[in-house]
């Protein structure tokens, strides 16, 4: 997110260059430095009672992932409805999952599991879009969304409030692993600028992560600071904001406090890493050779470092980060749902049961609330693949801690989950219960510099009436 590098002189005239200062690389906001961030984030609205101090992490299982072999067996249903390999128990009595989830079904009683979520969308990218804005008129992620309310970058630590996890944020091996990330960082209307921040993007990106001053320098970086300031108002005008010593100590000790170690796994304890692990579960080389040489892609390997970078990020004050999980369009043609949900099930089975642990260890569980949903889900019939196709008559949706009522299930489906019986949930709903978790509805419209028509559209959202 940011470097200082020690080549400040012989590079022109001034001894400097314009790449060698404060930056704050990816969240597109024009080499700002960081306490002309602080600065607009204050103006924003940061630090008044608008801004609750919560995170959402958001589980994207990509494709569509299907609602019966997740959280809805429905196994009082005919044989080529119900989940192809049954249900399991969980701690909420009556209530099962799919059997792939049996880490998960411990801690139902920390869930709301709806059963009732409609979009009626059966296309990848569009249904993917409108569950990532919850259908919000600007069309941008709702992550972007909170963004251009509270700003990109949290005041206090530094740390991006929008990033996304993708396989390759976790590990250069883990790169070439599939996830379709344009589909759901949209930013609609909005500026290009409110992009969730990427990790996984590379080259300056993960570079200006860094802080490159050498020991002989430490004893002076509060000088450096101001130096770095002074140039770039020089350099680019910048000063219309005008200058404040509270910000400029706050950047300062932002950057002592080396913020970039969020996004690095290697100082978690080897113990959490473990418990999260789920490079084992991968795909087996006679399927991916049997079926489509380029499901190899779809391996949840890095799936359980994904989630546990996203504790981390939301440890360290990131409001909103998605994850991506690849693989979940089990047609039949490369994944069924015979051969994929033993694989990728597994993967979300080990990761979400894991960073329900360690919230509750790290006291973040009344804190963080996790969703875990995609674009649509999958027809009620199995067919002759060993699959199921595109549905968005019902699609998948859970949330879990958070501090919001938990241990329940909204919603009914028909005996043959193919649509909402009763309770039905939107994407407005999805919108509603994310906005209001995250942001006192009724302060936005006294917050200046807000457009009208999304003070006003967000206004009248309401969460999902069992989660208020």
């Amino acid at each position: 997110m940011f470097r200082i590098v020690d080549k400040l002189l012989a590079r022109n005239c001034e001894g400097l260059c314009r790449r060698d200062f404060l930056q704050i690389g990816t969240l597109g906001l024009g080499g700002l430095t960081l306490t002309d961030l602080l600065r607009i984030d204050a103006q924003a609205g940061t630090g008044n009672s608008l801004l609750k101090d919560r995170s959402i992490v958001m589980l994207n299982l990509q494709g569509g992932p299907t609602h019966i072999e997740t959280f809805d067996p429905k196994m009082t249903a005919p044989s080529e409805y119900r989940a192809m390999f049954g249900e399991v128990k969980t701690s909420l009595p009556g209530v099962t999952f799919g059997s792939h989830f049996e880490r998960m079904a411990k801690h139902a009683h920390q869930m709301s599991v709806v059963r009732s979520f409609r979009h009626g969308n059966g296309s990848h990218g569009t249904a993917s879009a409108l569950v990532a804005s919850g259908g919000n008129p600007t069309g941008a992620n709702m992550g972007s969304l909170y963004g251009r309310i509270a700003g990109m970058t949290n005041p206090t630590t530094g740390v991006p409030n929008v990033a996304i996890i993708q396989p390759g944020a976790v590990g250069e091996k883990y790169r070439k692993l599939g996830a379709a990330a344009s589909r759901i960082t949209s930013t609609g209307s909005l500026s290009k600028q409110y992009q969730p921040f990427d990790p996984s993007a590379g080259g300056d990106v993960v570079d200006n992560m860094e802080l490159r001053i050498p020991e002989s320098r430490l004893g002076n970086r509060r000088s450096l600071l101001g130096g770095l300031d002074n140039f770039r108002r020089r350099v680019d005008a910048l000063d219309a904001l005008g200058g404040t010593d509270q910000f400029q100590q706050q950047a300062f000790d932002v950057i002592l406090g080396g913020i970039s170690d969020a996004f690095d796994l290697s100082k978690e304890d080897p113990n959490v890493v473990k418990r999260y692990d789920t490079s084992h579960v991968d795909i087996p080389k006679y399927l991916y050779k049997k079926k489509n040489k380029n499901l190899a892609k779809q391996s949840p390997a890095s799936l359980g470092r994904q989630m546990l970078m996203a504790r981390r990020l939301v440890e360290s004050g990131c409001r909103f980060v998605t994850v991506t999980s690849a693989g979940w369009d089990m047609h039949g043609n490369a994944f069924g749902v015979d051969d994929g949900m033993p694989i990728l099930g597994t993967a979300v089975d080990i990761s979400v049961s894991a960073f329900l642990e360690d919230l509750a260890q790290s006291g973040l569980s009344e804190k963080v609330l996790l969703i875990i949903t995609g674009e649509f889900g999958r027809t009620p019939k199995i067919n002759s693949k060993g699959g199921r196709d595109h549905w968005g008559n019902l699609c998948t949706l859970a949330f879990a801690g958070g501090g919001l009522p938990m241990g329940q299930v909204i919603g009914q489906s028909d005996r043959r989950a193919s649509v909402p019986a009763s309770d039905p949930v939107t994407t407005r709903d999805l919108l509603g219960t994310v906005m209001h978790y995250l942001l006192d509805i009724a302060e936005l419209r006294l917050v200046p510099g807000i457009p009208s028509d999304i003070a006003r559209a967000l206004g009248s959202i309401q969460p999902i009436s069992q989660l208020a």
